[in-house]
């Protein structure tokens, strides 16, 4: 028997926790480049996967990827690696949700680990008519989640200039086909 979704009236805020993630993977022969590591693009593919999902159990409606603000390789993720992708909402705004992607490598045979690169991507909260839905504010406890949050106004404003730039830069822009 299926389910009617319900909607629940949003709280005013939510903590960091409440919209955390976490999922482990190993790296196999096929998700390497030549150079031996992970491909970058299946890192970011998890990424935004992970981020998405966080995303919504902030908000719990519908989101959509606004931005793939940053993603920052910082050490190269081997077949000998396993790779722990942790997720959690670092910022809002009325619709907007800003998600921190920490990416962890593994060595399977040592045991060492390390930040092997770091994320932002920014999401906007759908209702099921397409409009955008408000979302509550965030709230940050534990020490890392307070470095993340202390910098997100600074971000968003960095955002909203690069996507007015990106903007600008569209309209310039051809859209003719290369053969005509």
């Amino acid at each position: 028997m299926e389910q009617e979704h319900i909607p629940q009236a949003a709280p005013d805020f939510k903590y960091c926790h409440e919209s955390r993630v976490f999922k482990t993977g190993r790296v196999f022969p096929n998700d390497v480049n030549n150079h031996k590591t992970l491909f970058g693009g299946k890192l970011m593919s998890t990424i935004d996967e992970v981020a998405s999902i966080s995303a919504m159990r902030h908000c719990r409606v519908n989101v959509v990827t606004a931005s793939a603000d940053s993603v920052d390789f910082l050490l190269p993720i081997r077949p000998t690696d396993s790779v722990c992708f942790e997720s959690f909402v670092s910022w809002t705004g009325r619709t907007s949700i800003e998600v921190f992607v920490k990416i962890i490598s593994e060595n399977l045979y040592t045991g060492e680990r390390a930040v092997a690169a770091t994320s932002f991507l920014t999401f906007v909260a759908m209702n099921e008519d397409g409009t955008t839905a408000p979302v509550p504010a965030i709230v940050a406890q534990t020490d890392e989640e307070k470095l993340i949050c202390q910098s997100a106004d600074e971000r968003s404003a960095l955002r909203k200039l690069r996507r007015s730039s990106s903007k600008k830069l569209a309209s310039l822009l051809s859209t003719t086909k290369y053969w005509e």
